[in-house]
């Protein structure tokens, strides 16, 4: 209409995922993302199983994953879609600002990672951002990420300690793994002495706590 000032959305709005287990964290993202004129949530997830699956019916431009989720990890995920969907860009938004997690972020192709304690603006220009083609990373936990050094667990030692989770006896976990028991002892001794740890749980606390599980 002649006269009409008021803002209109672009021609093509920035298209996100938003995955998040919480359901009223999940629905507060969407509708604060939502109200920002170049952006459309067009999809919501609560586990990680459902991730790839919707990001190829809904063909978004940004994941944003949240880390700890139900079936599968906001980081395995974000590896899963690097391979299924590389058009996608990943950003890692969690509560656990852990180095280690940062570290894996980044193996697994992610282009950003925040903590949820920021305002929604921030997180509304970090979409636009890694949408650009930047790389965003919280500055406190990069910092802390450089001065922690880089996880001394082996992948074969990170899946014996994930094995461990539920109390699993040695056999238990061989069976799972594929491996002899006397293997997953050697794992399990390797990986308690380079966490320091007294025990198997202890070491996967501590594992846990690093970010490197």
């Amino acid at each position: 209409m002649p006269g009409d000032h008021s803002p209109s959305r672009p021609a093509r709005s920035v298209r996100v995922l938003l995955a998040e287990d919480q359901g009223m964290l999940r629905g507060a993202l969407a509708l604060l993302l939502g109200m920002e004129p170049d952006m459309e949530v067009v999809a919501q997830v609560g586990t990680g199983d459902a991730i790839v699956g919707e990001a190829l019916a809904t063909r978004p431009d940004v994941a944003l994953l949240d880390i700890e989720l139900p079936g599968r990890s906001g980081l395995d995920a974000a590896a899963d879609l690097r391979e299924e969907c590389p058009e996608c860009r990943v950003l890692i938004l969690t509560t656990f600002g852990r180095p280690g997690y940062l570290r894996r972020a980044m193996e697994a192709g992610a282009a950003g990672f925040l903590v949820k304690d920021g305002p929604v603006e921030d997180l509304a220009r970090a979409i636009r951002r890694v949408l650009a083609g930047e790389t965003v990373i919280d500055p406190v936990l990069a910092a802390a990420a450089l001065s922690a050094g880089p996880n001394p667990l082996t992948a074969r030692e990170c899946d014996v300690l994930k094995a461990s989770v539920d109390g699993a006896t040695v056999a238990d976990i061989a069976g799972r793994l594929a491996l002899s028991e006397s293997t997953v002892r050697n794992y399990l001794s390797s990986a308690i002495g380079k966490t320091s740890t007294r025990n198997r749980m202890e070491a996967v606390r501590e594992a846990r706590q690093r970010g490197w599980l």
